[in-house]
């Protein structure tokens, strides 16, 4: 009877070793129809651990050699350096998120703007980031109130962001 149990479990743990063997190769991709930018933790992480480039967690075609960040290379510096007059509160280079802190134009002492921008994915595409920008008017009680801000804003602000990472991958490729 023992040595049936044993047949068994050694059975087991072949089957197992192959089933995950067979899972080498496989590609999870998202349908363009069902993507979720929270679901960025799904997406695939490019490159791997024993390639033939060596130890590569983090890699991407789009990316800055050994940039070891979650998101792509291109537009989180690309975002950094388009909103580098604001104030950074947050910088998360592995979920995507920047938060900067109030900033008060000089031009309108009572006005001040705050922006969170998501970066969703590790290519360099046009819907690859996303700004919320939030804005408050100072009241006649000296309190801050919130306002809409523009649409404008935030798609202005989008395509600068963009501009910018095509030209650090223009610089890139150049060099």
């Amino acid at each position: 009877m023992r040595r049936s149990h044993i047949g068994l479990g050694m059975l087991g743990v072949f089957l197992l070793a192959l089933a995950v063997s067979a899972c080498e190769n496989a590609k999870t991709e998202i349908p363009p129809d069902t993507y979720d930018p929270r679901w960025r933790g799904a997406e695939q992480a490019g490159g791997s651990i024993f390639g033939s480039g060596g130890v590569t967690l983090f890699g991407d075609e789009d990316e800055a050699p050994g940039s070891g960040i979650g998101v792509n290379a291109l537009l989180w510096r690309a975002t950094l350096d388009t909103i580098s007059f604001m104030p950074l509160l947050s910088a998360d280079p592995f979920g995507g998120v920047i938060i900067t802190d109030w900033y008060t134009p000089s031009e309108s002492p009572d006005e001040r703007f705050k922006m969170t921008v998501y970066i969703l994915g590790r290519t360099l595409r046009s819907d690859g980031v996303q700004v919320s920008v939030f804005r408050q008017e100072r009241g006649e009680d000296g309190q801050w109130e919130d306002r809409p801000a523009s649409a404008d804003t935030a798609v202005s602000l989008e395509n600068k962001i963009l501009d910018r990472a095509r030209q650090l991958r223009t610089a890139q490729l150049s060099r």
